[in-house]
């Protein structure tokens, strides 16, 4: 357990369930209100709901300081332009749970850049998962290939929207720390601006009207509250791990899609989907404690006084999770943790 009696793992494992959840079950909604539009008008109108979702509501986290704009540039245009572009193309052009299972790709490509970029540690009990997990995903894009060229190549551009969401969730990690109704807002808003523009010069129709509601209220559960709660969860968990759990949402979006009346899939669908659940349980039942010791540390990020690591005063004690600039004075303990920001040593 942690410091303060809770389970990192436990408390960020539920915040990235329900983000995959909110993502998993739009996947298939996309394809559907997304079959008469252009990718990049799809992209401008997922993102642009999510912004719009993001507008108001208590701050979770610090400010989103002028100093990580050239960061939320970069993931707005990783993450609400290439991903959602080479998306949208490929949902017109391979099956919903092809697709939804598919985005289980993520996690891998999550976990490999987070090791390289970050060096968080992974272990046995990680990479096994991600074995799985490539494994179940070149199973589907076999089948994809086998059932026809269409299908395969919209395969793949599933498989490029899920890199660029993995380095959208690792150029991302230190964003996580800021209010996430802010990164939300200003990535959907910048993400969308693009989008749109690249949609009137190549002068992608707009579906009827019906579909851009539908499309933008997908964006706003599927990519803005889901994007909210990925954030909290990756304070808690490091980029691998949250992107990892967050490979439980295709197995959602597959289900929907299959109640939907999606009834494409063949043996290689049931074997991969079997590989991609036995990876995400793996993940969901790791645990993680070991002594070590925090250096003198200044920052400022949302935090609790609960958690063993803020033991500063206040005059008034604030209720709940704020944050303000605050010193650690140096500490040596042992608990349950997971790669978050005061988590970062070496094993």
């Amino acid at each position: 357990m942690s410091a303060s009696g809770r389970d990192p793992f436990l408390a960020g494992g539920v915040l990235a369930v329900l983000s995959a959840c909110a993502f998993g079950a739009s996947t298939p909604l996309v394809q559907h209100f997304g079959h008469d539009a252009g990718p990049f008008t799809t992209a401008a109108l997922l993102y642009g709901g999510a912004a719009a979702a993001s507008v108001g509501g208590r701050a979770r986290g610090a400010r989103l300081d002028r100093e990580f704009m050239v960061r939320v540039l970069a993931v707005a245009l990783l993450g609400a332009v290439v991903a959602p572009v080479a998306l949208a193309w490929g949902l017109q052009r391979t099956s919903g749970v092809t697709a939804a299972l598919l985005l289980n790709l993520e996690a891998l490509f999550t976990v490999g850049l987070a090791f390289v970029v970050w060096r968080e540690p992974l272990g046995t009990r990680v990479t096994i998962a991600v074995l799985a997990m490539v494994a179940g995903g070149v199973l589907l894009v076999l089948e994809g290939r086998t059932a026809s060229v269409t299908a395969g190549w919209g395969a793949l551009a599933v498989v490029v929207a899920t890199l660029a969401w993995a380095g959208d969730n690792v150029v991302g990690r230190p964003l996580a720390d800021r209010d996430p109704a802010s990164v939300v807002r200003a990535k959907g808003t910048i993400g969308a601006a693009l989008a749109l523009l690249i949609a009137f010069i190549l002068r992608e129709r707009l579906p009827p009207w019906r579909d851009v509601l539908a499309l933008a209220a997908c964006g706003a559960v599927g990519y803005g509250l889901s994007l909210r709660l990925y954030l909290r969860a990756q304070r808690l968990l490091g980029a691998a791990r949250t992107g990892s759990i967050f490979a439980a949402g295709p197995f959602l979006g597959a289900a929907f899609a299959w109640c939907l009346g999606e009834r494409s899939g063949g043996i290689a669908t049931v074997a991969a989907g079997a590989l991609c659940a036995f990876g995400v349980a793996l993940h969901l039942t790791e645990s993680h404690a070991h002594s070590h010791t925090h250096e003198a540390a200044e920052h400022e990020h949302a935090h609790r006084h609960d958690d063993g690591h803020h033991t500063h005063t206040h005059d008034a004690y604030p209720p709940g999770e704020h944050s303000h600039p605050h010193r650690h004075e140096p500490l040596a303990h042992a608990h349950a943790h997971g790669p978050d920001l005061h988590h970062r040593h070496d094993h």
